[in-house]
């Protein structure tokens, strides 16, 4: 049985701080295959990860849009959202 998704506009916590370092981009870019449009990760992190994000944007472009929601030091949160 294929994984079903609860619902559009939900919203999937991903704590990237449980996930070792070396496996975390491969984990995120799984995780964002895995969006479906209306569906959004957030995401939370000890530090702001720019290098993550300029892949994002290379990688995905404008399908996926990328939303602070919390920008503290050792305290980030960010929404990506798929469209």
């Amino acid at each position: 049985m294929a994984h079903q998704h609860l619902s559009p506009d939900a919203i999937y916590p991903f704590d990237a701080r449980g996930v070792a370092k070396r496996f975390r981009h491969a984990a995120i870019f799984g995780a964002l295959d895995a969006l479906q449009p209306g569906e959004t990760m957030r995401f939370a992190n000890d530090h702001d990860p720019l290098p993550l994000l300029a892949q994002i944007a290379q990688r995905y472009g404008s399908r996926v849009s990328v939303a602070y929601q919390q920008r503290a030091p050792g305290a980030i949160v960010i929404d990506f959202s798929v469209s």
